[in-house]
């Protein structure tokens, strides 16, 4: 296949995905006050950093971030909050491309990248709600904070991401996901 039909190809995978991703979004099975909830917006965006790399995938995962804050709407302290929280966060999501082809691994990656994003925007935007409570619990320390707060909703999503590709990889779709109909057109 050309060069040219591929970029097509992955431009329109990566606007379908991410549109998939703002709409999952929006249905959320719990949101903590300050942002961040348990939703399954992630699984398209971890397709998408599987099967088209870092390049799409940070393109991709950046103008997820930003287009996040005008459809979903945005939860900050200001316009620092709203590039942390949404815009990076999202963004760097997209270095799990470089496990292209390996779904879990591109997952955990991006997931992490997104975690280690939200915990900075937690000890340096957010401190100014120290000492709070979460979870009938008080905290003083915003590092701690942070970690409790980005952790929880993070991990859970990656969780429910892994279980739902373990499951997928089991059929058809498992060559899909991996990007395996991408070699076999490139080659």
């Amino acid at each position: 296949m050309q060069r040219s039909h591929m970029t097509i190809r992955a431009l329109c995978e990566a606007a379908i995905l991410i549109a998939l991703a703002l709409i999952l979004g929006l249905f959320k099975f719990n949101e903590l006050p300050q942002g961040g909830s348990i939703s399954f917006e992630m699984l398209p965006l971890f397709i998408l950093i599987t099967r088209w790399g870092p390049g799409w995938g940070l393109i991709g995962c950046f103008a997820f971030g930003i287009l996040q804050v005008f459809v979903q709407g945005a939860v900050s302290f200001g316009w620092v909050s709203i590039l942390l929280d949404y815009v990076v966060a999202f963004g760097v999501i997209g270095l799990g491309g470089f496990f292209r082809g390996k779904i879990f691994a591109a997952s955990v990656v991006g997931a992490v990248c997104r975690f280690i994003v939200h915990f900075i925007s937690g000890i340096t935007v957010y401190k100014i709600l120290a000492p709070t409570s979460l979870f009938g619990l008080t905290f003083i320390n915003p590092w701690i904070y942070s970690l409790v707060y980005n952790g929880w909703y993070n991990v859970i999503d990656l969780i429910l991401c892994v279980v739902i590709f373990a499951l997928l990889l089991r059929t058809p779709v498992r060559k899909y996901l991996k990007g395996e109909d991408l070699r076999a057109v490139r080659a």
